[in-house]
């Protein structure tokens, strides 16, 4: 068993000689062996395997995730402790939704950061999370961009006023989650505001596997979900 926790550059422990080893003998190099240590050599290691996993070079950043390390311990016989969050994990109650704006960034760059740490805090695989994401981001808030972080017009505007000064069941945030799904939905140990990219996306994320039956890595996300298949035409989701 290799806890997730356990590897991060800069630890030194067994989990990490046992990814390490993995790594050695799925052909990737490291000089100086399996150690123990998770420095620089292990880090472009598991980089390598990212690519050969099929991350995007801007994906492959060298750091475990929960579906890349699954992958390499089926084929390394050890197992990852870390499951995959069920939808709904950290519900709250709407009271509990907050309205502040943390003024995270935008463009595609940027949604491609929080898309990742979205599906490591979720357990989808970032090969099917992130460009399904992106696309929903895109279309939604033109990438999260300040001006299109509320929808002021469309049917959910409405209600009293809540502390942003919108009505309270606008959509809002990156993804356009409206606060009665984001609360149903919500991460736990994510932000209670819909404007914090992160949290937004892990509603979406555990409110797609519930509403569209996405599977848990996220294979058929964008088969089941036409906003964010960027081959298909925009359509509410």
């Amino acid at each position: 068993m290799v806890s997730l926790s356990n590897l991060r550059p800069g630890a030194s422990n067994d989990d990490v000689r046992t990814v390490q080893q993995a790594l050695i003998d799925q052909g990737h190099a490291i000089p100086s062996g399996p150690t123990g240590f998770f420095g620089e050599q292990t880090r472009t290691a598991y980089r390598e395997e990212q690519l050969a996993l099929g991350y995007a070079e801007t994906e492959a950043d060298g750091i475990p995730g929960y579906a890349s390390l699954s992958a390499l311990g089926e084929r390394a016989h050890f197992t990852v402790d870390r499951p995959a969050a069920p939808a709904g994990n950290g519900r709250l109650d709407l009271s509990q939704v907050t309205y502040g704006d943390p003024h995270d960034g935008y463009g595609p760059d940027a949604m491609r950061r929080y898309a990742r740490e979205a599906c490591e805090l979720t357990g989808m695989d970032p090969r099917y999370g992130v460009p399904a994401l992106v696309t929903i981001t895109e279309r939604e808030s033109a990438n999260n961009d300040p001006r299109w972080r509320v929808n002021l017009h469309d049917v959910n505007a409405r209600g009293h006023r809540a502390a942003d000064g919108h009505p309270q069941y606008c959509s809002r945030g990156a993804t356009q989650c409206i606060p009665t799904t984001f609360a149903a939905y919500h991460q736990e140990g994510t932000a209670t505001t819909p404007y914090d990219v992160v949290a937004d996306m892990c509603a979406t994320i555990n409110y797609v596997r519930d509403r569209y039956h996405v599977n848990l890595t996220g294979s058929n996300f964008a088969a089941r979900v036409q906003q964010a298949d960027p081959h298909r035409r925009p359509h509410g989701y």
